[in-house]
């Protein structure tokens, strides 16, 4: 692709950002569709001071990921209804020099489960009370799921489990309850930390429907370990290409090359 000053620049904030493979995404969705736009990884320790830098320098839309999702509620300069309610955002962009937020998690999680399992009336469990577990713990309410919050950090997992008006538990007791689906929104796992997982073993059984929203490694401790003993697992490829898709949709106003997308990160991920 050729790059001049009409290039459109975009981005993810984050911070570690070295595992992103959103550059790998983007980018080869804009070649499918001859977009004039290019795709960068920033790590950022100054997030405020990063979201003033992508306004001067005309960023046209950015991603946010881990630890910002949350933090970057109160930067932007205008907030989607959904991600206000979600309290995180992993989508901006910037409209004539103001920032919007959106948050694209939930759906795009959203369609994941969806190619696997229904949600409705089923107990699903959420590991994490970060950003990604607050979309995906909307999503999952919102479509009729019977929903427990487990996180390591109490008041984290009580405050998002009253803003849905669902259960909370540490971390060290799930496994005493049953649930049909699971969902990882936590880093465990990720590389290079591929052989962590953030719950144990025996605490799965074969009737479990169990996802991660870690794609690096595509198949993470926690899916091999789901796969062996027959659990229907998702990965989470698919999760990251459908909230991708719907950010590019939302920057370009293009319908998104989606298999090209799911294609760039799976070969970049063998």
């Amino acid at each position: 692709m050729k790059f001049d000053s009409k290039t459109r620049l975009y981005g993810i904030l984050g911070d570690p950002i070295s595992h992103t493979l959103s550059p790998v995404m983007h980018n080869a969705a804009f070649a499918a569709v001859n977009y004039p736009g290019v795709y960068l990884a920033f790590e950022v320790k100054d997030l405020a001071g990063a979201l003033t830098g992508a306004k001067a320098l005309d960023l046209k839309g950015l991603s946010v990921t881990i630890p910002y999702k949350v933090k970057a509620l109160d930067l932007v300069d205008k907030l989607d209804d959904t991600a206000r309610r979600i309290g995180a955002l992993n989508t901006i962009i910037n409209r004539n020099g103001n920032l919007y937020g959106f948050n694209s998690d939930s759906p795009g999680a959203m369609a994941a489960l969806a190619e696997k399992t229904t949600i409705k009336d089923k107990n699903v469990a959420i590991i994490g009370a970060g950003g990604a577990a607050r979309a995906l713990a909307y999503g999952v309410k919102s479509q009729g799921g019977s929903l427990s919050i487990y996180n390591r950090s109490l008041p984290k997992a009580r405050q998002l489990a009253s803003e849905l008006d669902v259960s909370f538990f540490p971390l060290l007791e799930f496994g005493n309850k049953q649930c049909d689906i699971l969902i990882n929104t936590t880093s465990v796992g990720m590389t290079p930390n591929y052989d962590n997982m953030a719950v144990a073993p025996q605490t799965l059984n074969k009737n479990m429907v169990v996802m991660d929203i870690v794609y690096n490694p595509l198949k993470t401790a926690l899916l091999k370990q789901a796969d062996k003993i027959g659990c229907v697992i998702i990965d989470g490829v698919s999760m990251f290409v459908y909230q991708g898709a719907l950010q590019f949709e939302m920057w370009t106003g293009i319908k998104a090359p989606v298999d090209i997308m799911r294609e760039s990160v799976l070969n970049a991920l063998k």
